[in-house]
């Protein structure tokens, strides 16, 4: 018997939460790669709060997934076919495969990832997408310099938790914002900020003040609403903010109305949005940083992993709702 794909498609747009209606899982023959091609058994897949707006009919950067499609991801796994001389069985790659158990990909899609160096899911958390994203933003966007003062929202994520340990490493006061104590303490203990700020225990603002008294040189926002409303009330002049995200926003059904922009112009803040695909040419670079400071042990990762193909719908509402501890992974082999 033939061996058999297994794949979720988007089945619905979703009208403010994501829901496990919007998908739908299916089985189709197993793909056969073409020149030019190779055939991936997905090991890992990434879960990234960018897929809500991937699910959204709107302009983006990027066109959204069609209805009936697979759904968009970053996954590792092993080579079993190949049609192009880059790549031979068994190769580890990392791939935009999506969430199925295989795929076959143009070769020049697909990037070997060193297992030696560092285990396969670090290509899709702190070597791969999010800890670029946290390096790129920071160097070229916040540029933040020893003792200056740092916050970043979701700071028990896969994108904040590096961008604190890395403002850190220049000599920043860190300031981490997560929602509930046990991320807090995970983010002030374990990562070593600062300080951290629980957001689900009320006046954002006031701790805000207490935890940087000298106000905020750098901001690396990644929730976005009220919550980048209340930093504008303690950013400095001619700080910097990197927008990165705006997950409190993602699942709703009207646009959040913003009431401090006027900081903007009285603080001459430079606000810019990143994505980290703009520096593609120069991963490398970052890579080869990132894995120095994790090898020398100035970062520490964490990860959330389900189980199986099948939780991913359930994976990706929980890291939408802030259930995730660092990087959210779905575990497919």
């Amino acid at each position: 018997m033939a061996r058999m794909n297994r794949q979720v498609l988007l089945a619905s747009r979703p009208r403010g939460w994501v829901v496990e209606d919007n998908f739908r899982i299916v089985e189709t023959p197993l793909p056969a790669p073409s020149p030019g091609e190779v055939l991936v058994k997905n090991e890992w897949l990434s879960l990234d709060p960018y897929m809500r707006g991937r699910m959204n009919d709107a302009k983006s950067y990027v066109p959204p997934v069609q209805i009936g499609e697979v759904m968009v991801g970053q996954t590792v796994g092993e080579v079993l076919e190949s049609q192009d001389p880059a790549f031979k069985p068994g190769d580890k790659v990392l791939s935009p495969l999506g969430w199925q158990l295989y795929g076959s990909a143009k070769a020049k899609l697909l990037r070997k990832i060193d297992i030696a160096r560092a285990p396969a899911t670090y290509y899709l958390g702190v070597l791969g997408m999010p800890g670029m994203t946290a390096w790129f933003g920071l160097s070229e966007i916040g540029k933040p310099k020893a003792g200056e003062t740092l916050v970043v929202s979701a700071a028990s994520g896969a994108v904040g938790s590096v961008v604190g340990q890395l403002a850190k490493i220049v000599g920043c006061r860190a300031v981490g914002i997560a929602g509930g104590k046990a991320k807090c303490d995970y983010v002030a203990g374990e990562l070593g900020f600062d300080a951290c700020i629980d957001y689900k225990a009320g006046d954002v603002a006031e701790r805000l003040r207490e935890a940087c008294p000298n106000g905020v040189d750098v901001h690396f926002e990644n929730v976005g609403g009220a919550l980048l409303d209340t930093m504008l009330t303690v950013m400095n002049r001619f700080s910097r903010i990197v927008i990165c995200g705006f997950v409190a926003e993602y699942n709703a059904t009207e646009p959040y109305g913003y009431k401090r922009l006027r900081s903007i112009l009285v603080n001459r803040i430079r606000m810019q949005g990143m994505l980290v695909f703009d520096w593609e040419e120069r991963y490398g670079e970052a890579i080869e940083a990132l894995a120095k400071h994790l090898a020398a042990g100035k970062l520490k990762y964490r990860e959330s992993i389900v189980e199986g193909l099948d939780n991913a719908p359930k994976g990706l509402i929980g890291l939408l709702k802030g259930e995730n501890f660092g990087k959210q992974l779905v575990k497919l082999a």
